[in-house]
């Protein structure tokens, strides 16, 4: 499992990520990438490098995390000419669908996958905006398994590395790589 990626786009993603004091409640310093996606430079290189990541892994569907991992991985698979996957929160998505829960800090939460969004065995890579505590990502991972996709890895905007949502992914990886473009 990596860390990091080019230096250049990890110093660019950075400089367009805004911090935000006491948001959403006192005490929380907010990571903010809406100035990241508002600039087109930096979007556009952020796209491109998990699109590229994408075609590197072979992989055959994008699958993007409700809500801002959607606005990370759509572009990419686009960029890629690949699939994009959403996985939802509960009751989001028509059909029969693939639930799993999970523990949140303060509760806990469900998300689902269609089961009809992967042909068995394809190749699928994970895209987020950040891996805190890792019970979305995991429970996201054990969606991607059980829906019959193959995961060829994870790659996430920006890792809070004081908590230990890596160490909790592990499992979930089956061997997969774990990327992230900016620890904080």
């Amino acid at each position: 499992m990596t860390s990091t990626t080019d230096p250049a786009l990890t110093e660019l993603l950075n400089s367009r990520i805004r911090d935000v004091q006491d948001y959403p409640k006192p005490g929380v310093l907010f990571k903010d990438i809406a100035p990241l996606l508002a600039d087109a430079e930096a979007f556009g290189a952020l796209t491109r490098a998990l699109a590229e990541r994408a075609k590197e892994l072979g992989a055959t569907k994008v699958v993007g995390l409700e809500a801002r991992g959607f606005v990370l991985a759509a572009p990419a698979a686009v960029a890629a000419g690949l699939g994009f996957v959403p996985i939802r929160k509960k009751g989001k998505l028509p059909g029969d669908v693939f639930s799993r829960s999970y523990d949140l800090e303060y509760g806990s939460a469900t998300l689902e996958v269609q089961c009809d969004a992967f042909e068995p065995g394809e190749k699928v890579l994970v895209v987020d905006d950040v891996l805190a505590t890792g019970g979305t990502i995991a429970a996201s991972l054990d969606l991607v398994q059980e829906a019959g996709a193959e995961l060829v890895g994870v790659v996430v905007l920006m890792e809070l590395g004081f908590l230990t949502g890596r160490e909790k992914l592990v499992p979930h990886l089956h061997g997969a790589p774990l990327e992230t473009l900016v620890v904080v």
